[in-house]
């Protein structure tokens, strides 16, 4: 992607008014334009809904190969030993995606499937993009340095990318749901998570390029959503189950949009698992009890905890300074709506603060930040009018019984001091 693409993609997604952005135009840009197109489909905080509505599908529309293309690509890709498994294949695509397309089938013993395929040159051609996309970021940033503390643009790509090269091995998402699977084993007895399954992967079947699994029946909550059919209630279990996972645990699906979750019968059902995010201890920790603190207005605990978070810990009047500056920042926000302040924005913001004080995070904060993105955006959908933090005190006060380290905030702060 050179400047003038890059240039026209940002025009597409931000300044094109009185007119929707031209997704054709985004789709033959290749994948790179396509994820960036993704991640701005959830953004209501700052682009008008209509606008956010039509980029979503960005992930359900892309070109699709043509059923004899596709059934070739999957003959090759599998194992010699492993072409005789299907009964049949259908034609037409169950799904397509930037990266991949996938297709019902059955396996001789008449057992249903889905069979998910990379395109062909993908990697290769992303790979190439993101270089030059992050050559060209490098020189605006060093133009324009307060780009960099704005948003730093070049970590975010940092970020697109790893997640988006882990999603290209198919391999990653079979080692990712096992990852998770393990922890909802493991930690079942001590957090109710019931109402999650993880699909299962014929793994003899399956390799780098392409992948068999169950077919799952019911809807993502992206169709959900466009049809106006999911209930609040259902989205904040939805929550409360990634919640865990990111809070208590500190290993997440990595990439949880509205796209790669299934509804069916109150169960959910995660797919597309090959990106697991990880954050560390203090990260986690630090960003639960912010989330605590924030969902009992209690802003001076809010700064504490953020700074807690820095691998960095600033001086005595630099902090009054960044605590004064925050409680500045959150003024307005008890007992807002979602649509009134977002709460990634907000948090963009937060961390913005903190960075301006001194304060330093890991670059896992990008997929925490990429998180509540899609959870802010899928609240938006849902109900606009909600005031999510308050909602959210339920879980808040679970999590707080199941934290596996069983450290307490004041241990926290004795253990920096």
């Amino acid at each position: 992607m050179n400047a003038i693409q890059f240039s026209r993609l940002i025009w597409e997604l931000y300044g094109a008014r009185g007119r929707l952005p031209d997704l054709d135009w985004i789709e033959k840009q290749g994948l790179l334009a396509i994820k960036i197109g993704q991640m701005h489909a959830l953004r209501i905080d700052f682009l008008d809904r209509e606008r956010c509505m039509h980029l979503c599908r960005l992930y359900r529309r892309n070109k699709i190969l043509d059923s004899g293309r596709f059934e070739r690509l999957v003959l090759d890709a599998l194992a010699p030993d492993s072409r005789d498994a299907f009964d049949s294949i259908e034609s037409i695509p169950l799904a397509s995606a930037s990266i991949g397309q996938v297709h019902r089938a059955a396996l001789l013993d008449g057992s249903p499937v889905v069979i998910k395929l990379v395109k062909r040159n993908v990697t290769v051609n992303f790979a190439r993009e993101v270089q030059k996309l992050r050559r060209l970021l490098k020189v605006v940033t060093r133009l324009y340095p307060a780009l960099k503390r704005a948003g730093d643009p070049v970590g975010i790509l940092d970020d697109l990318e790893t997640f988006t090269m882990s999603e290209l091995d198919l391999r990653h998402e079979l080692q990712g749901q096992q990852v998770l699977k393990e922890i909802q084993r493991a930690q079942g007895k001590r957090f109710d998570l019931t109402s999650l399954r993880f699909p299962r992967v014929y793994s003899e079947l399956s390799n780098a390029s392409v992948m068999v699994s169950e077919y799952v029946e019911g809807e993502t909550v992206d169709e959900l959503l466009e049809s106006n059919r999911l209930e609040y209630d259902q989205l904040l279990d939805l929550f409360r189950l990634h919640g865990f996972f990111l809070f208590c645990v500190g290993t997440f699906h990595g990439d949880l949009h509205p796209g790669n979750v299934i509804l069916r019968n109150n169960q959910w059902t995660m797919v597309d698992t090959g990106f697991v995010g990880k954050v560390s201890e203090r990260l986690r920790l630090g960003l639960f009890y912010f989330f605590k603190a924030l969902s009992q207005y209690d802003y001076p605990a809010c700064a504490r905890a953020l700074h807690q978070m820095s691998d960095v810990q600033i001086k005595h009047n630099d902090y009054a300074e960044f605590e004064r500056r925050l409680l500045d920042l959150y003024a307005d926000f008890t007992d807002r709506t979602v649509s009134e302040i977002s709460l990634t924005r907000q948090m963009m913001s937060t961390i913005k603060l903190g960075v301006h004080h001194g304060m330093h995070f890991e670059r896992g904060i990008f997929s925490v930040i990429r998180s509540l993105m899609y959870m802010d955006g899928m609240v938006l959908r849902c109900q606009p009018n909600a005031v999510l933090m308050k909602d959210m005190r339920p879980f808040i006060q679970e999590a707080l019984g199941v934290l596996p380290d069983g450290k307490s905030w004041s241990d926290l702060e004795r253990q920096r001091r």
